[in-house]
Formats: structure tokens, sequence, C-alpha cells
């Protein structure tokens, strides 16, 4: 029986969610599967793999084939790299603890890259809301500029007319007082 590492979807529409199964080669994606190693998100930044390391390494040294997509995620959870460093330790070239060293190595570089590129996102996302929020103050800024040259423009109009009723009332009241002498 020919064993093959694939994805088996399941979640909503336009939401795909998957299982990374153990099937028989020649059953449907979404049918029977021998087990269930783990899972796969896509939707998520970066996808989300939640994988049972132990099983997926059997499974690959057993000589189960992944799918490409399945090899991709695997050889970035890093099965690849142990089945790897088993063959060494098989071949005598280095002993278990070594393996394990460079393997350790590896996964806590690994994570260093992956915890810079989230600080790198994460910088990014602050700088971007605080260039935000100064264009904003400089177009609030603007805002109460005018709302200020209208409110001054209306208190000038304001004390033209106050003005102007004044003097129209002197006026008026100049014109009164002599013909009333």
């Amino acid at each position: 029986m020919a064993t093959k590492i694939r994805l088996q979807r399941g979640g909503r529409k336009s939401y795909a969610f998957y299982r990374i199964v153990i099937a028989d080669a020649r059953a449907p994606r979404d049918g029977r599967f021998t087990e269930k190693i783990g899972t796969y998100n896509p939707n998520t930044n970066p996808a989300t793999v939640d994988l049972n390391f132990e099983r997926a390494l059997y499974w690959v040294e057993t000589g189960a084939q992944p799918t490409d997509t399945v090899r991709n995620i695997l050889s970035r959870e890093g099965v690849y790299l142990m089945k790897h460093l088993k063959g060494g330790v098989k071949k005598g070239a280095f002993d278990e603890a070594t393996a394990q060293k460079k393997f350790d190595a590896w996964k806590a570089d690994k994570q260093n890259g992956l915890n810079k590129i989230a600080e790198a996102e994460a910088k990014a996302k602050k700088d971007a809301a605080a260039k935000e929020l100064a264009q904003e103050k400089k177009l609030n800024e603007e805002i109460a500029k005018k709302v200020a040259e209208k409110k001054a423009a209306e208190a000038a109009a304001k004390a033209e007319a106050e003005a102007a009723a004044a003097a129209e009332a002197a006026t008026e009241e100049a014109a009164e007082t002599p013909a009333e002498a």
C-alpha cells in the first residue's frame, strides 16, 4: 500500500483549514485516512502549523510520500532536517547528541528570524499609525485654523455691522437733535 502525507480540507467556504493526514494514495482528498498528524491554517499571518513532529518524522522515514505543499510544511518545521541528521548518525558521521545540538541550533536560529520579522512588522505598523496620527493632527490644525479665521471674519463683520449701526444711530440722533432745537 502506497501511503501519502496530504492535506485534508475543512473549514467553511472561502476560509480553508486543513488537517495533515496519512492516507492511502488511492483515497480521495477528503476521504478515509490512517492517521491525523497535524493541522495547517493558511488564513493567519504567518500560516499556523500544529504538527506532531515525532509521528511526521516516523512516517517520512517509513517512506510516506508527501504532496508538494506538505513537503514545504514539513521542511519548514524541520522534519526533513531531522531525517537528514538521523541519516548522518546511522552512517557514523556524528553522534545523536551532536545531531540534536545541530537541530536545536537550527530551530533557535529559525525562531530568531521569525521574531525579527514579527518585530519589524510591529514596528512598521507602529510607524504607520504614528504617521497617520501626525497627518490627522495636521489636518485638524488646518481645520481649526480655518474655523478660527471664519469666526474672526464673522466677529469682524459683526463688529463692523455694530459699528455701522452705532454710526447710523449717532447720525440719526444728530439729525434729530438739531431738528428739535
